[in-house]
């Protein structure tokens, strides 16, 4: 019998490595991704279970600008309507599962572009359009643990293949190992911390 193997994306990692400013990530760039890994030499032969998709729904509240008093509508812009829609294909694309996380505004920030003025000069004059929402993401790293965990102990596959830079993970990766499943580590070009690497059987350079 051919080793099963499960692929866990975490989406807001993946965003940063296959999508960007000028052509966000969508439905049919992850598709790719997915067809891409399944093709790897090192899951020849091996049986795919299901695919792991973590995200958090898009935010879709108003929130107020303290400095102007505008509102901002997050239900209205593209951010909105292209996760929304990512979201609805995915979970109709076959063997996927999604894993929902939330997203929360926690006040304002200033604007990158104000920050980095701010070294060279005091700031004065800060207006409307120099801040903007501060949104946090929850509760995706927790359900990435927590689903290692369950195929792991229910004996569900073989290998874990993980798509994801978050070094909260190594005590779920520590657990799959010790648990007697391979853990597969995809490298997207980006800098794979120690722990990271120490922990996973094998580290995919893509």
């Amino acid at each position: 019998m051919s080793l099963r193997y499960a692929l866990l994306l975490d989406a807001g990692f993946l965003k940063y490595q296959i999508g960007s400013a000028q052509s966000p990530m969508d439905e049919k760039a992850v598709l790719a991704f997915v067809a891409t890994v399944a093709a790897l030499p090192e899951l020849k032969d091996m049986r795919l279970h299901r695919i792991y998709f973590y995200d958090s729904k898009p935010l879709g509240d108003t929130s107020i600008n303290p400095i102007d008093g505008s509102t901002i509508d997050f239900g209205k812009s593209a951010t909105f309507s292209r996760n929304t829609r990512m979201h609805e294909a995915l979970c109709r694309a076959p063997f996927f599962s999604m894993r929902y996380g939330e997203l929360h505004q926690q006040g304002w920030e200033l604007k990158r572009r104000v920050l980095n003025k701010a070294k060279a000069a005091k700031l004065a004059g800060i207006g409307a359009g120099d801040i903007q929402p501060n949104i946090s993401q929850k509760g995706v790293d927790m359900r990435i643990g927590l689903d290692i965990a369950s195929l792991t102990l229910k004996k569900h596959v073989d290998v874990i293949v993980l798509v994801t830079a978050d070094s909260d993970l190594i005590p779920a990766m520590k657990l799959a190992r010790r648990e007697g499943a391979q853990l597969f580590l995809i490298n997207l070009g980006h800098g794979v911390k120690d722990g990271m690497r120490e922990h996973a059987d094998l580290v995919i350079e893509t």
